[in-house]
């Protein structure tokens, strides 16, 4: 269905999603979609192979050939180095970054007011359900209705599993080894888990007419990166691509927080190497691909419980993470490696095989779905949804997009410019995205970008205000 007939056909839905609550409407009016949530870890925008990549995402690129994808979906940021706990605190709070930061240590007030976002869901007459992944300082047994398989942030990550591997000696670890724990603790795959959740909690709702909402978050694919060795075989290292970006030491490492002494850049040795980089991308494929598996399961059993025509569909990751860009292998930087994820939208009278270029943050999916559930969204939901943009009825979600880590970086993007700050070495960096995608090529120093480089900071301060932001910018 194209965009001009999609309208046609959900004009009058549009009208209501935008002025009445469902709760105002004979029960018998409207049938609230059920709403699946696939919610990945460290998976960078670029590794789906419908959108180019090696990686193998046959199922997720169903959802892609059946849905709306945002190809410019960011997360604003974090306050420390687990980027995803303050991804996860803005998704179930509605909050921008330093809003969220302030918030966090009284979630659970948050809580006991139902102002997260299962909880709006529930109060909306959904049965809400949750596996897998939570690290957000809440108990997630207390915000949803049913829950399995509460995860940790991270699986437990052996010493062998840091500064390898190293050509030419023999790898002191290996991801299909069970005895190194890790995913595989319990006896069973952390992601093959969370698709047996899945596929009972898809079992149970379809005995019952209340709609539901399923929060499933994977552990993958972050590391420890493991598998089945099937899936690590799919990945040859010598066949696989080194970023095109790749450097042997990002140059500024010391300065951002990305050092030596950062766990997440610990993973390879320093300094980087092709055959490492080939080595680690292999293991995050595999990883993906096994993921993708998993999802492939809970979309047939979702197919299986007579509940897929009325259930939309949201699939995204909490970040993205470098994996050898720039010589860096986690996500604590404002590359759009690591900056972006990303976001699927499938579901009844979504348009098929859709792409939206406009910059949209991830966390968008929660008003969403209070929109498509007839939730008004609270004063207090900061994000927005991305039904507008979907039916085609606005064509902008945000002036510009923000970036922040800690105190040590800044970060704007608008229109084709991204201008990044390093405040500890008072450093700009300045990219034009149409002709540097890439993100190799610094303009900030060159004269004839001096106005553009303080036109971008401008812009940054006006986007500081609005996220809570109370770094001094030069």
């Amino acid at each position: 269905m194209n965009r001009r007939n999609f309208l046609k056909k959900t004009g009058i839905a549009a009208g209501l999603f935008a002025f009445a609550p469902w709760a105002s409407l004979p029960p018998q009016t409207v049938r609230k979609p059920n709403i699946l949530f696939l919610f990945a870890d460290d998976q960078c925008y670029e590794a789906l192979s419908a959108l180019g990549s090696e990686v193998r995402t046959p199922n997720l690129d169903r959802l892609v050939g059946g849905g709306v994808t945002f190809t410019h979906a960011f997360n604003q940021g974090a306050w420390h180095g687990a980027v995803c706990v303050a991804s996860r605190t803005m998704l179930v709070t509605g909050r921008f970054l330093w809003h969220a930061k302030a918030i966090e240590p009284h979630l659970n007030q948050e809580r006991e007011a139902a102002r997260l976002w299962p909880q709006l869901l529930e109060r909306a007459g959904y049965d809400t359900y949750m596996s897998g992944k939570w690290h957000v300082k809440v108990n997630a047994e207390e915000v949803f209705r049913t829950t399995r398989h509460i995860r940790p942030g991270m699986p437990n990550q052996t010493e062998e599993g840091y500064n390898r591997p190293v050509e030419g000696e023999p790898d002191p670890w290996d991801p299909w080894d069970t005895k190194y724990g890790g995913y595989w603790e319990g006896g069973k795959h952390w992601s093959e888990v969370l698709g047996d959740d899945a596929t009972d909690f898809l079992q149970r709702a379809a005995a019952r007419d209340n709609p539901f909402f399923m929060y499933l978050a994977f552990n993958a694919p972050h590391d420890p990166r493991q598998s089945p060795r099937e899936y690590v075989d799919m990945y040859p290292p010598e066949e696989i691509d080194i970023p095109v970006n790749y450097l042997p030491e990002y140059p500024y490492k010391d300065f951002i927080g990305c050092g030596e002494d950062l766990r997440d850049e610990r993973l390879a040795p320093f300094p980087r190497t092709k055959y490492a980089v080939r080595v680690h991308r292999q293991e995050y494929y595999a990883i993906i691909s096994h993921m993708d598996s998993q999802i492939g399961r809970i979309l047939e059993g979702l197919n299986q419980s007579g509940k897929a025509e009325n259930t939309s569909i949201f699939f995204t990751a909490d970040h993205g993470l470098a994996v050898g860009h720039h010589g860096l292998m986690g996500k604590q930087n404002m590359f759009d490696h690591s900056v972006r994820a990303p976001l699927i939208v499938s579901g009844p009278d979504i348009p098929q095989n859709l792409r939206i270029n406009t910059p949209v943050y991830l966390q968008d999916i929660m008003p969403s779905t209070l929109d498509l559930a007839g939730v008004r969204k609270p004063e207090y939901v900061q994000f927005k949804s991305l039904l507008p943009l979907i039916r085609g009825e606005q064509a902008e979600q945000y002036r510009a997009i923000y970036g922040g880590y800690i105190d040590l970086q800044r970060m704007v993007r608008k229109g084709r410019y991204k201008l990044i700050y390093y405040p500890e070495i008072d450093e700009t960096l300045l990219f034009d995205l149409r002709d540097d995608p890439y993100e190799m090529y610094n303009l900030a120093k060159r004269e004839q970008y001096s106005e553009k480089v303080g036109l971008m900071q401008q812009e940054l301060r006006v986007l500081q205000k609005a996220v809570g932001d109370t770094l001094t910018i030069q």
